[in-house]
């Protein structure tokens, strides 16, 4: 799969497979100290391709596992009525057909609702879990706004569509600066397979009470990281996860809007990257302290 965005020399030294209907890319880490794993899961209407400003910098300290969500990219549809745990069980069955069995799960969007389902339902599996751009508990004007647009999904997605979903990501109009990356976003939305996307984003319409109730039950570490400017994935929302899951934090980057992962990757890596250092010392630690009492 060619990349969609600015090229990353890591992205071509990927190990690409398939394996029950999931296209995914591996790649190694470029430190031989590094073992554990981190997870890409892209939002709706994307692929893997869109990790491409993120692959590099993790793939500095992590193996990283990037692939394309059902009725996406090469990925095989999911049901006709699919449910929120179905996304999280080809998570499950990608890990246990690459042999990983744990790993740091990272979602943006759509991906942070599967990211998340995934730690609460297999939570020794789940190292640590970061949801970008989550949506929860939306006011009832959010709620009507995406069902309408869920509902208004027909065989194939139009260009007008697109570009009003263009608009509310990068703004409008689209700053000169951000001209490139829309663009790419653009061709994928363009590009997805119309069925895969109108059975992901009813489900992702319908989920963002998915979790609600059931984070205080979250026992990995999680980052709730979302950008200033997203009025549908906001700061509130991101806030309210983090005040309820007992081992998470909340960030907001400033300025930013709902696909900052590739408009604004310096300071998304930066916080990934600090996250997951401290995830991974913490179960460093944990793992020590565990090896000590079993020996003790």
């Amino acid at each position: 799969m060619k990349p969609a965005f600015a090229s990353e020399h890591g992205v071509s030294r990927a190990q690409r497979g398939r394996t029950a209907g999931t296209c995914y890319s591996v790649y190694a880490p470029q430190s031989s100290a590094a073992c554990e794993t981190v997870v890409l899961i892209h939002g709706v209407g994307m692929n893997q391709s869109v990790w491409a400003p993120q692959i590099d910098a993790l793939s500095e300290s992590f193996r990283v596992v990037a692939y394309d969500m059902l009725g996406h990219g090469e990925s095989a549809l999911p049901s006709a009525q699919p449910t929120l745990d179905e996304y999280a069980a080809q998570l499950e069955s990608l890990l246990d057909a690459i042999q990983v069995e744990r790993a740091h799960v990272v979602g943006h969007s759509m991906g942070a609702l599967v990211a998340l389902e995934f730690a609460l339902l297999n939570a020794p599996r789940t190292l640590s879990v970061v949801a970008l751009n989550a949506v929860y508990d939306r006011t009832p004007a959010q709620r009507e706004a995406v069902m309408t647009r869920a509902a208004s999904l027909g065989e194939a997605p139009a260009a007008s569509g697109v570009d009003a979903t263009l608009s509310r990501w990068f703004g409008h109009p689209i700053p000169g600066h951000l001209t490139q990356a829309a663009q790419a976003v653009r061709a994928l939305l363009l590009a997805v397979d119309p069925v895969g996307y109108a059975r992901t984003y009813r489900l992702f319409a319908s989920s963002d009470a998915a979790h609600v109730g059931r984070l205080a039950n979250l026992e990995v570490p999680a980052l709730f990281l979302t950008g200033e400017c997203d009025p549908n994935s906001s700061a509130q929302m991101s806030h309210a996860m983090a005040s309820v899951a007992p081992r998470a934090r909340a960030e907001v980057i400033a300025n930013a809007r709902h696909m900052m992962n590739v408009t604004d990757p310096e300071r998304v890596n930066a916080s990934l990257l600090a996250f997951l250092a401290v995830a991974s010392a913490t179960q460093a630690a944990n793992t020590a302290a565990n090896t000590g009492e079993r020996h003790g």
